[in-house]
């Protein structure tokens, strides 16, 4: 039996077809195609963040965007929704074409029915082990957000309850009941 063949992120991104990947310590990881909540879920967010720090100035939002989580073997993550701040935007010399080398400060996923809270749990950590400030995992299922921090304990919001952009998007809230809400 040889040794597997590792992919890299360049591999990654150069490869064509209809399917969807992430790449996890070197080894493609299938990503199934999201369905109509998740996405109503993502762009309903995705607008909320881009409304607030495109004014301020303050970064830019992505949607399903590859991040370069770690090298030798490589990560890329494609989280539903991120956000990455205009200064560590500005290390990468304005648009970036391809996957973006580096951890978002934000990180979103949210929970498809095949998910496991434990398996988005896990790439949370991931995310702030790579440098994330800050992970939602949304949860349309319980409609439920946990919030995960670099040291700290996850956080369960409730509907009732905010998301809040912290230190990572200052001033920024919305009311999992807002987003959670039916579309009219």
């Amino acid at each position: 039996m040889g040794v597997p063949h590792l992919v890299t992120a360049e591999e990654l991104e150069h490869m064509g077809g209809d399917a969807r990947y992430e790449l996890v310590r070197g080894e493609l990881v299938p990503v199934s195609q999201p369905g109509g909540e998740h996405g109503e879920l993502a762009v309903r967010l995705a607008v909320e963040l881009a409304n607030f720090v495109r004014p301020r100035r303050l970064g830019t939002v992505y949607v399903e965007t590859g991040f370069i989580l770690s090298r030798h073997p490589d990560t890329v993550r494609g989280p539903d929704v991120a956000f990455l701040s205009r200064e560590r935007r500005e290390r990468y010399g304005g648009r970036i074409r391809g996957f973006i080398p580096g951890a978002p400060d934000l990180a979103v996923e949210i929970r498809s029915p095949a998910d496991t809270l434990a398996e988005l749990s896990a790439k949370a950590a991931e995310y702030l082990q790579a440098g994330t400030r800050l992970v939602w995992v949304i949860d349309p299922i319980a409609r439920t957000a946990q919030v995960h921090r670099p040291g700290a304990v996850p956080s369960v919001l409730r509907p009732d309850a905010s998301l809040d952009g912290d230190a990572v998007i200052p001033g920024f809230a919305l009311r999992l009941n807002e987003l959670f809400a039916e579309p009219e």
